[in-house]
């Protein structure tokens, strides 16, 4: 089969190359990728992440059922699947507790094992979720990082009905599935962004960053956000903590823009804040996703094909974009 391979740090050392098709192991399934999803983690793993051999990157990818092995019993040739991106052992005490992202033993796809950007990828059956047959693939590419970890990050904030939530960058891969599931538990969204498109996802009220806390200030009566959510890092940081009121909640898990903050302590107790860290999401939440992928949509940027998988990852940082970037297989 081809694959897209890095053998080293560096757009330049990421070729597509003839290589062995996979085995398909007792309790596996064999998927024919259809459709990937570029998100931050994989512009990491191709200049960031030490590569020590050969690997195929790719952290979120959706596709086809091909082949079964031995003992599986829930999927069967042809079923649409999205895939749990991790690996899990299912036996630390953080599996145990129903928090696998945080498995002792576990690990990204693309940075511990290869990723999707190959024509099939053998998984394990409990990474692999049937889909409604109404999702599409752009969508299916779109849940197992974008959607399951703003989904993941509104769980760990317990956003109530009727609270205000902030989304900060409002209009990126995670922002966009944050308003949607934030709708869906009965908030009043507000997004920070400067794409007014994003009042098709859930916003109800679209800011921009340079008058951001007068106006959370005007539309919340002085009242200020329960829930912030922080998906850019440190150049935003401070700012979406400003936007907080009493009691209220910030939760991050990006670190695009950096990875340094400042935090005004006083500010901290005396409105008695929340801050919250957040990683992907469990197995339950991303069943739960799924389930929910039926009432779910997706801004696409730009399409590339399987040949274009270089222009694609150019393309993923620049300023122009708006919307995701899906490479189809």
């Amino acid at each position: 089969m081809k694959a897209w391979v890095l053998s080293k740090n560096g757009i330049d050392n990421l070729n597509l190359k003839e290589v062995e098709k996979p085995e398909v192991k007792e309790g596996q399934v064999l998927v024919k990728v259809k459709a990937l999803g570029l998100n931050p983690v994989d512009s990491m793993v191709i200049d960031l992440i030490p590569v020590n051999a050969e690997r195929i990157p790719g952290a979120e990818f959706a596709g086809e059922i091909e082949e079964v092995g031995q003992d599986v019993k829930e999927l069967k040739k042809g079923d649409k699947v999205s895939i749990y991106n991790r690996y899990f052992d299912g036996t630390c005490s953080y599996c145990k507790s129903g928090n696998e992202m945080l498995c002792d033993n576990g690990y990204i796809f693309s940075i511990g094992s290869n990723g999707g950007l190959a024509e099939y990828v053998a998984v394990d059956q409990k990474n692999a979720l049937k889909l409604p047959d109404s999702v599409d693939f752009e969508l299916a590419a779109s849940l197992p990082v974008a959607a399951l970890t703003s989904y993941n990050a509104l769980e760990r904030a317990k956003v109530q009905k009727n609270e205000f939530v902030v989304v900060v960058g409002a209009s990126g891969n995670t922002g966009i599935f944050a308003l949607q599931f934030a709708k869906m538990l009965g908030t009043k969204t507000i997004a920070i962004s400067s794409k007014d498109w994003v009042k098709d996802f859930g916003a109800d009220y679209v800011i921009g960053y340079e008058n951001a806390l007068e106006e959370v200030k005007k539309i919340t009566n002085s009242k200020m956000a329960d829930v912030v959510v922080e998906s850019i890092g440190e150049k935003f940081w401070e700012l979406g903590y400003s936007l907080l009121g009493k009691n209220g909640r910030m939760v991050a898990f990006g670190t695009e823009t950096g990875s340094n903050a400042k935090i005004d302590i006083s500010q901290l107790y005396s409105k008695q804040l929340s801050l919250l860290g957040s990683t992907g999401g469990s197995i339950r939440q991303f069943s739960a996703v799924v389930n929910k992928s039926k009432d779910l949509k997706v801004k696409v940027w730009k399409k590339f094909n399987f040949q274009e998988v270089k222009d694609a990852f150019k393309e993923n940082n620049s300023k122009e974009k708006n919307g995701r970037i899906i490479i189809e297989i």
